[in-house]
């Protein structure tokens, strides 16, 4: 498959510049030095539209990195049978187009001279300084031979880290593989399909983020093209037929643009055609593709003010679609991008979005963070960075949180598929603290994803939220503009439950519940956060009522058990049951379990007639003392704000330590709070009841009566 073949959607270059034969300039740069007083004849293309977006710039330090660039690369061809040189060319022209400064342009010249020449960082940086230097590293492969299979993954996590000081870095890969992508028809159709998905998968999602818009389309394409080729060619004959059908965008463009004439607003009116991977997503959206369907209007205007002066025309003297309005102005997405969105009915009745911008809202919206130059660049009004760190204004949450989390996988395949997890979350929420600050989340995120991003492994102890003033369970999925409070334990012996990991959707959340959970492992299940404890899943109970016969416990002394409770069976350990979790001075009776272990229960726990009734033996117990014990508190009460807090404060005043705290869904305004409580004597609990049934809104305090899973 041809590159033409792969991307006859690309888009256009601008009018008046013929394209560039980057073949013909590979051939004229193997001819020789060139003169030292200009510039090279093969890169005259990229001078011309690097200085059309930057006037003033010095272009010497180009012409020194190409001279070097070509002599490095003499004698190196590609696989397509064109000279090396006409990659970093065309790498070069893609960012220069874009409006990328001198030092990007620079490194993107001489970014595969580390890694495919003799030239060496050390010679990149004498010859064109550590930011050069710095880029060119942040792009260079690592060697198969030192990490083998690792080294694709292993190079991502580099130039993200490299991202994460310089955003610059990803812009040069993006550039890169563009080329490559365009060029990949001389692959054999494995190697194609294999370069496609990680495009897909990684790269593009890159760009989506970091603002890109014209390169995240013409990746999109390429790899549609090679990975779904039917539904490619079929898009292809789609768009080629209403190319021939007529124009009807063109009408409702010109009706725009005399309605904006005569409300004395100027403005430029576009039709900007869909690419050929949006027009087969809008076909499996909308079923059969209207004449509108294939591209949308763009009104591009000088200031802020004149796009909603747009809108009000537009949406005065046609009928708007209200669902289809998004203010991207006063709420810029994640990555940059600014646009009011909305559509409108034409006089024949057809639906046509229109997309309205500043034109300096356009440049950011297709170049993204390129479109940005150097954001390191020293300004008279920049505040000066923290030690040890680079002050990066286009460095978004989602970044950082990437940088944090990759940081816990050093396997590379984990970190290989958390990557890609990650990337595939292509919306951001923002939610707010109850601090004030803000939080930035994948769509989706729940309570659970909040506290791993505020508290980091903190939020092991994490027992609840308030969601917007209300009580909330951890698994709340969070909206845009949510305000979140997450509660704390102050029991470090509590931890998170398997469930979290169904409500965890990032990785950084991910990847601390199961290191806590891989490291807990062997432990005894704790009473976890934010959960009461599961009986499935603590050994004692299916145990207590499987069948079977008990195994004898061996000889020796009996054996008080840590819960003060003894029973007289030699050499034997004792275990409170988590079902109804016993105190002294409580009536409690004991049932052997499988490895000699006596579980205790309250008499009147409903798994004693259970087991009874399956022929198992009780075991007396007696309490040794009432000191020290653990007891399961369950709190009815109606819904208010401030309960959490105020049930809470009466426990704290009262001396009472809390092991974990779960806070069920409202059920007609009705909450069920359940406490696990550390006492330092058992006799202080019917106090303790009875200054919890005091806080307003609670209407009953019991002990915990789970039920037992056979």
């Amino acid at each position: 498959m041809s590159a033409e073949a792969t991307n006859p959607g690309a888009p256009s270059r601008r009018r008046g510049r013929p394209r560039i034969d980057l073949r013909r300039l590979g051939r004229v740069a193997l001819l020789g030095p060139v003169s030292r007083d200009r510039l090279p004849d093969a890169i005259g293309h990229v001078a011309e539209a690097h200085r059309a977006h930057h006037p003033d710039a010095d272009l010497s330090i180009l012409r020194r990195a190409y001279v070097l660039a070509e002599f490095s690369h003499r004698g190196q061809m590609r696989k397509s049978g064109e000279p090396y040189i006409t990659h970093p060319l065309a790498v070069t022209l893609i960012l220069a187009e874009l409006g990328a400064e001198t030092t990007t342009l620079t490194a993107a010249l001489l970014h595969d001279t580390v890694e495919d020449t003799d030239v060496t960082l050390d010679q990149v940086r004498t010859g064109f300084g550590e930011e050069v230097c710095f880029l060119v590293d942040g792009v260079t492969k690592l060697e198969k031979v030192d990490y083998g299979a690792a080294a694709e993954p292993e190079t991502f996590r580099k130039m993200l880290v490299s991202t994460g000081n310089d955003v610059r870095v990803m812009s040069i890969k993006l550039a890169d593989r563009l080329h490559n992508m365009r060029t990949l028809g001389v692959m054999r159709p494995e190697k194609q399909a294999r370069i496609a998905k990680v495009t897909r998968d990684v790269l593009i999602p890159l760009a989506e983020r970091l603002g890109v818009q014209a390169l995240k389309t013409e990746l999109e394409d390429l790899s549609f093209a090679i990975l779904h080729p039917e539904d490619y060619q079929h898009t292809r004959a789609l768009i080629a037929a209403d190319a021939a059908a007529g124009d009807p965008l063109g009408v409702i463009a010109e009706n725009v643009r005399t309605v904006l004439r005569e409300a004395d607003i100027g403005a430029e009116v576009l039709i900007r055609p869909r690419h050929f991977l949006s027009v087969h997503r809008a076909g499996l959206k909308r079923g059969e593709l209207r004449g509108t369907d294939f591209g949308r209007l763009l009104v591009l205007v000088g200031e802020d003010a004149d796009c909603y002066g747009v809108l009000g025309e537009l949406h005065t003297c046609f009928t708007p679609v209200i669902s289809e309005f998004k203010d991207f102005i006063a709420s810029p997405k994640f990555n940059l991008y600014q646009s009011l969105h909305t559509a409108v009915v034409g006089p024949e009745g057809e639906v046509a979005e229109v997309l309205i911008r500043t034109h300096q809202m356009h440049k950011v919206a297709e170049a993204g963070v390129v479109a940005l130059g150097n954001p390191y660049a020293p300004t008279e009004s920049a505040e000066p960075a923290v030690e040890g760190e680079r002050a990066d204004p286009t460095r978004p949450g989602w970044l950082s949180r990437l940088l944090e989390w990759q940081e816990s996988t050093p396997d590379p395949d984990t970190f290989w598929t958390s990557l890609r997890a990650d990337l595939a979350e292509d919306r951001e929420v923002t939610v707010f603290r109850s601090d004030g600050g803000t939080l930035g989340l994948p769509a989706g995120a729940s309570c659970v994803d909040a506290a791993y991003a505020q508290y980091g492994e903190v939020a092991h102890v994490c027992i609840g939220a308030r969601v917007n003033g209300r009580l909330a369970t951890l698994s709340t999925v969070l909206s845009d503009g949510d305000t979140v409070q997450l509660l704390l334990a102050h029991d470090s012996a509590s931890g998170p439950s398997p469930d979290w990991l169904d409500h965890a959707r990032t990785p950084a959340a991910r990847i601390a519940i199961t290191g806590w959970l891989a490291a807990h492992a062997d432990d005894e299940p704790p009473t976890t956060a934010g959960h009461p404890p599961d009986p499935r899943t603590a050994p004692q109970e299916p145990a207590a009522t499987g069948p079977g016969p008990t195994a004898p416990a061996p000889p020796g002394p009996s054996r008080r058990g840590a819960e003060n409770a003894v029973v007289d069976l030699p050499d034997t350990t004792v275990r409170l049951a988590g079902c109804c979790t016993p105190v002294p001075p409580d009536a409690v009776t004991g049932f052997v379990v499988r490895g000699g272990v006596v579980t205790v229960h309250r008499e009147a726990c409903p798994a004693v007639g259970r087991m009874q009734v399956r022929g198992r033996e009780p075991v007396p117990v007696r309490w040794l003392t009432t000191g020290d014990c653990r007891v399961t508190l369950v709190a009815e009460s109606f819904g208010r704000p401030g309960l959490l807090a105020d049930l809470t404060e009466a426990i704290a005043t009262a001396g009472v330590a809390v092991v974990s705290a779960t806070v069920e869904p409202p059920t007609e305004q009705r909450v069920r709070h359940t406490y696990t409580l550390q006492l330092s004597d058992a006799a202080e609990l019917p106090g303790l009841m009875r200054v919890m049934r005091e806080v307003p809104g609670v209407y009953d305090v019991s002990r915990a009566q789970h039920q037992a899973t056979a």
